[in-house]
């Protein structure tokens, strides 16, 4: 317990909410606009959460999650309100498949390049997998008649029920397992591969990277906090203070206490500047593996501090390559790859629009991915190895100019609850009593499953 004394900031609001990421910021601006008062409390000393943009050695980057598919309706309009611009990734030319013997083939069209029968064989998947997600959908997936039997048996496992076709098994598993979940499809379950996909409106929107990767914010994703957070107002916005205890129960008109210690980043502890904020309502929005570095008061339900310990992470390396000129369009290449079997599975063109003129900027960006079980094995070795492994794997299908960039960043790789690459802001429901747990199952890449827990001890 932080306990208050002469020099800990004591504030009272009508709600608090726990994270500064997209969720959070949203709920807080979405409550002031109903006429509530809020604090944010947030452990990073910036907002955004997952969603991360930087400007490393001359280059703006996003970090963390960026994309956005037109079924992201909330988020669309939200960017819409906020007064900020997209723009589409660039898709122009031929896409490269590398198969499993190590051949390059460019192609266009919606279908890897593969032998007939296993084009045959990913199309029969896909629609088995799109008529499940139709069938089971994603509100309720847990109470269908087929829910245990799908749930009792993994991915790559229930895929190999389905066809002997080990490529065609090899290349629908990537786009959930690597691509969404980014953990191996032996690690996860046939339903949690249906929930996905019904979650994004079908399989066949999964596997459509024009369609799940469609647009970028102009300025990075995280703008979207850093603009909401202008609107929520700094006053309102605590920073580099971590939630230690959530009492929620307390006597008296308002019921929450949020004690937050001032904990710097470098861990450095400040117990003069610890923070409570008391409050009729409390929101966390923050991903489910940082609940346990929460003390709540009383505990959690235990099958619902159970459900949160049992839900694992996925992992993913992000890896940027920089150049003077999107050399790869010169050769009427788009920049997108794809290779099953490859260190980095996937590769598009990331190069950036310039927030200042609108423009797209004269130098070349490529993005890849290391994900699951590949990811952990680059932590095995040292910074430069493992630098020199991931060019190297994307220089096998994009030439070995892609070894030497101007500049690379991001390859240490970041823990994910969920889906790499786009973002969907959770929805917050308003409930009259008691505790209510919700779920985004697609969030999108490096903003893992930001769940909305609502703990609200009377009627608002």
């Amino acid at each position: 317990m932080i306990p208050k004394d002469a020099t800990t900031t004591e504030l009272t609001r009508d709600v608090a909410i726990i994270g500064a990421g997209p969720s959070g910021l949203t709920a807080a601006y979405r409550l002031q606009q109903a006429g509530h008062t809020v604090a944010v409390i947030e452990a990073r000393e910036r907002v955004g959460g997952r969603t991360w943009s930087n400007h490393i050695n001359g280059a703006f980057l996003e970090i963390g999650g960026q994309w956005v598919s037109p079924d992201q309706t909330a988020l669309i309009s939200l960017i819409s309100e906020l007064g900020l611009k997209t723009f589409s990734r660039y898709r122009d030319g031929e896409n490269l498949y590398r198969d499993p013997n190590g051949t390059m083939h460019r192609y266009t069209g919606d279908m890897f390049p593969a032998n007939e029968k296993t084009q045959q064989e990913m199309v029969r998947l896909i629609e088995k997998l799109d008529a499940l997600a139709a069938e089971i959908g994603a509100q309720q997936p847990w109470a269908h008649p087929k829910a245990r039997e799908l749930d009792t048996i993994s991915f790559h496992h229930w895929l190999r029920t389905q066809s002997d076709d080990e490529e065609a098994c090899n290349n629908i598993g990537l786009f959930i397992a690597g691509g969404m979940l980014t953990k191996p499809a032996h690690a996860f379950s046939a339903l949690q591969a249906v929930l996905m996909a019904a979650s994004a409106g079908s399989f066949s929107n999964l596997v459509d990277e024009d369609f799940i990767l469609d647009k970028r914010v102009v300025g990075g994703m995280q703008s979207v906090s850093l603009t909401l957070a202008q609107k929520v107002g700094a006053e309102n916005i605590i920073l580099g203070h971590p939630a230690r205890v959530l009492r929620w129960q307390e006597p008296g008109e308002y019921p929450v206490r949020v004690e937050a210690e001032a904990f710097s980043e470098d861990g450095v502890a400040s117990p003069a500047d610890n923070v409570i904020v008391r409050a009729k309502y409390v929101v966390v929005a923050v991903p489910p593996n940082l609940y346990s570095r929460v003390h709540f008061v009383p505990a959690l339900d235990r099958r619902q501090h159970q459900m949160h310990q049992h839900q694992s992470l996925g992992l993913v390396i992000k890896v940027h390559a920089v150049y003077p000129t999107p050399f790869w369009r010169d050769k009427g290449l788009s920049g997108t790859c794809f290779a099953a079997n490859n260190l980095v599975q996937e590769i598009y063109d990331n190069t950036n629009y310039d927030p200042q003129t609108d423009q797209e900027e004269s130098r070349g960006t490529l993005v890849g991915f290391v994900s699951d079980e590949a990811a952990d094995k680059m932590f095995t070795i040292s910074a430069e190895e493992r630098k020199a492994r991931i060019l190297d794997s994307m220089a096998q299908m994009l030439g070995r100019k892609r070894k030497t960039p101007s500049c690379t960043t991001n390859l240490t790789g970041a823990p994910r609850s969920g889906p790499a690459g786009h973002m969907l802001l959770a929805t917050i429901w308003v409930v009259c009593t008691g505790m209510v747990l919700i779920s985004s199952p697609r969030l999108g890449r490096f903003t893992g499953h930001a769940l909305i827990l609502l703990l609200m001890a009377t009627s608002m």
